[in-house]
């Protein structure tokens, strides 16, 4: 990674955002399994295999820079103090050393900062555990890191065998800082590059790169800022054409009578998981067959992403008609969606989101799915023309802005705000495309990785799920001053997909005809 490499606007929100109630990082519990005749020491050898692969991701030895006086987003240096040791801990289980346990304590462990001085990520390995299993609890900041670009770490650690691969030493050197005169001389040029191209001005102001000093004084951090607004400035001009269009496609659907239907179905009711949450996690997570969730979602007419939604539907229903507070109206779920393009591999956060109603008012689980398909495809109708957007939007950088965006976090997770105000959504589905095949780490299978992902206050609950071989594993975390023990919930879930799937069995006479 390249010195002085500014966070986007969106990736330095996450670091703003952050307040010792409302950690920003995301995470995984992956549960392996050691060979029987396996005679190593797991931490050891996967420490090792970690250092070997460092350079394959290179923002695992990046820290951040912050700017003089937080005037500007701060950026991404290499740590020249890097010690892999302040990152991979062996961590010790107690007894009964197994699962539950294991969740306790990442649920526990979710709710602590990260060192800002050092890279913003850690691995804890746990031995010993039951049925020669080992457990590997890793958290990195969301500054750094999204899904998609998830899935070139998870190509680091892991193998496609039980004999890790060769990965080749890094080849090459840093790059010397740019004198003056080089950044003039390539600010010149790369005016000319733009004004050389006036048959294809788009596609020109996108690929504009003016130079940069990257340095941390106050005088080079202007001078970046100044480029970079040049730079946006050019590129806001070359979509003007595609933004009027999205501008246009909103304010028709808004104006259409059923689009404001589906927008009112949009609006989340005030729930007891919408309120301000502690500095406190619980975390579980449970598997359910992948084969058999993608033959629901086929025999209801929608997607896999549907059958989660109603899923979580179902287990929220069921919580909340456990303590009488389950609202009249339809409670949503904020669903976040992918901008990355495909074989898009870079460390950042490239992500847009969707509020949708997920049927909490309707008892019946046939009826609640497919109520849930035709919501879902209406929110993405209506979310559609924002997509094209969020490029221009997500990366506004003003000076002095980073100061003031804490400032008013700090307010806001101290006031209780959120307690009042009405949320946004109810919840936090995700579901995150993960490997078919088996993978492997040091020798050890993984046998599943349970996403830990983020609570905010007002939207104390996210349910992440990852696919992996034929299995999809959820991972349900919360405040736990919110829900203390959310096993409870969690344990709900296999229930509710048993009975999605009699929603959608063949009647028992058919079955008995055939069968004749």
């Amino acid at each position: 990674m390249a010195d002085g490499k500014k966070l986007s606007s969106l990736d330095a929100s996450f670091l703003y955002l952050e307040t010792p109630e409302m950690p920003m990082h995301v995470g995984s519990m992956a549960i392996f399994r050691l060979p029987d005749d396996y005679k190593g020491d797991f931490f050891e050898d996967f420490k090792a295999m970690i250092v070997s692969r460092l350079h394959i991701a290179p923002i695992l030895k990046a820290r951040l820079e912050k700017a003089p006086l937080d005037i500007d987003h701060p950026s991404w240096v290499e740590d020249d103090q890097f010690d892999i040791d302040r990152h991979i801990f062996r961590a010790s289980l107690p007894q009964p050393r197994d699962r539950a346990t294991l969740e306790r304590i990442v649920g526990w462990m979710h709710a602590k900062l990260l060192n800002r001085a050092r890279p913003l990520w850690e691995f804890y390995v746990f031995e010993g555990m039951k049925d020669n299993e080992v457990g590997l609890y890793s958290k990195m900041h969301h500054a750094a890191i999204d899904g998609g670009a998830g899935a070139a770490l998870t190509n680091m650690i892991y193998d496609i065998s039980p004999i890790p691969r060769q990965v080749d030493p890094p080849t090459g050197g840093s790059k010397p800082g740019q004198e003056p005169r080089d950044i003039a001389a390539n600010l010149l040029d790369s005016y000319q590059q733009l004004f050389n191209q006036p048959l294809d001005a788009g596609k020109a102001a996108q690929n504009l790169q003016l130079p940069r000093t990257g340095k941390s004084d106050i005088g080079s951090i202007l001078f970046d800022n100044a480029m970079y607004q040049i730079e946006s400035a050019v590129r806001f001009a070359g979509n003007i054409p595609t933004m009027v269009k999205s501008v246009s496609e909103v304010l028709g659907k808004v104006s259409d009578p059923k689009s404001r239907e589906s927008l009112a179905s949009m609006v989340s009711p005030p729930t007891m998981l919408n309120k301000t949450i502690s500095s406190e996690r619980s975390f579980a997570g449970v598997s359910i067959p992948l084969s058999r969730a993608k033959a629901l979602a086929k025999q209801a007419g929608g997607k896999l992403n549907d059958v989660v939604l109603a899923l979580a539907s179902g287990v929220v229903r069921r919580y909340l008609l456990q303590y009488g507070t389950l609202p009249a109206k339809s409670l949503t779920a904020a669903v976040p969606i992918s901008l990355r393009e495909e074989g898009n591999t870079e460390a950042n956060n490239q992500v847009f989101g969707m509020i949708c109603a997920i049927a909490t008012n309707i008892d019946d689980p046939k009826a609640r799915l497919e109520a849930i398909i035709a919501q879902s495809t209406k929110s993405k109708e209506m979310s559609h023309p924002l997509r094209a957007l969020m490029p221009q939007v997500s990366n506004i950088s003003m000076l002095g802005a980073p100061i003031m965006v804490q400032i008013l976090a700090l307010l806001y997770s101290r006031s209780n705000l959120s307690d009042v105000l009405p949320p946004a959504a109810n919840i936090t589905v995700s579901n995150v495309p993960g490997p078919r095949q088996t993978l492997y780490a040091a020798g050890a299978e993984l046998l599943h990785i349970f996403p830990v992902s983020i609570s905010t206050h007002g939207q104390a609950l996210n349910i992440t799920v990852q696919s992996y071989r034929d299995q999809l594993d959820f991972g349900f975390i919360v405040g736990a001053n919110i829900i203390p023990h959310v096993q409870v919930m969690c344990d709900m879930l296999p229930e509710e997909f048993a009975a999605l799937e009699a929603a959608y069995a063949p009647p028992a006479s058919n079955i008995k005809g055939a069968a004749e």
